[in-house]
């Protein structure tokens, strides 16, 4: 991989309500992208991606606006294979987490053997019929790539994501039933739990990309913000308080993640600058993306 791709998709299409779709603008204004460049990263900012905003959906209460989030995840697979295949590394700013569906889509076109670690303060296992009556399919992102769930968005990479080129990283633990736990570790999927995450954040961010490259090609990384405790960094669309895992255990994580030689792009998501009205807990989670991407 080459030089950093900037991609904005300012979208809450799949979310609890509207927000994540400000965050690319909320996080360029940050200086998340002018922060990079000084610290000497070959960034180009493409755009975004049209924007789709929350909707009311009454009609489809097990998958609210799947047509729109679908619809969402192509644009963002269009645009990212399209980095790619010009040999760019995609930093791609949500955004809420049904986008990453549309990453991976993007990667498995160029990689077809593309693994992902998924680093977020839930699993997302949830699906239209397992729903806990929510049908918001921000909470669906794992079990979509798995296969489970909607066709249209479960098929958008082709067939399931092999398990063995996933790792979780950093879940609320009370956000995981017993019955997702014995889902993953029948599936064989590596998951690595917010407790276990922040006492070792960095032993355990090599052991969840090292285990994934070893069965992958490149490997993304999905970084949704409400892994970090809400009482740190109070950003997350969906809060967390008292998860314990905080913005310096996360950036620690990402640092070596972003080292290792199978790391070929970032997704951001879940960012709602609606609860940040000074700007300073943005400020704070781009310098800390800088930090880590940079090294």
């Amino acid at each position: 991989m080459s030089d950093w791709v900037a991609i904005g998709v300012p979208s809450s299409a799949g979310a609890h309500h509207a927000g994540q779709d400000r965050a690319p603008a909320a996080l360029r204004a940050a200086g998340l992208i002018d922060g990079l460049r000084a610290a000497g990263v070959d960034i180009t900012d493409a755009g975004d991606l049209p924007a789709t905003l929350f909707a009311v959906d009454h009609e489809h209460p097990r998958a609210r606006s799947l047509g729109a989030v679908v619809k969402v995840a192509g644009q963002v697979a269009d645009a990212v294979a399209g980095q790619l295949a010009a040999g760019a590394r995609p930093l791609v700013i949500g955004g809420d987490c049904t986008i990453t569906v549309g990453v991976m889509a993007g990667f498995r076109r160029q990689y077809p053997d593309a693994g992902l670690v998924y680093v977020d303060g839930d699993t997302d296992l949830g699906t239209p019929e397992l729903d806990d009556g929510s049908g918001i399919m921000d909470s669906m992102g794992i079990s979509h790539l798995l296969g489970r769930g909607a066709p249209e968005l479960a098929g958008l990479g082709g067939p399931p994501l092999d398990p063995r080129r996933l790792a979780l990283l950093g879940g609320d633990p009370r956000e995981t039933s017993d019955v997702g736990r014995r889902f993953l570790a029948d599936a064989g999927v590596s998951c690595v739990e917010g407790p276990g995450f922040a006492a070792d954040p960095a032993g355990t961010a090599q052991q969840a990309i090292a285990a994934v490259a070893a069965a992958s090609g490149p490997v993304l990384v999905h970084y949704d913000v409400d892994v970090v405790d809400s009482g740190d960094l109070p950003l997350g669309n969906f809060p967390h308080y008292g998860s314990g895992v905080t913005l310096e255990h996360v950036t620690a994580g990402l640092r070596v993640l972003a080292a290792h030689p199978a790391f070929a792009g970032l997704v951001l998501t879940e960012v709602n600058p609606s609860y940040d009205a000074d700007g300073s807990q943005l400020r704070r989670y781009a310098g800390a993306l800088v930090r880590a991407i940079a090294g």
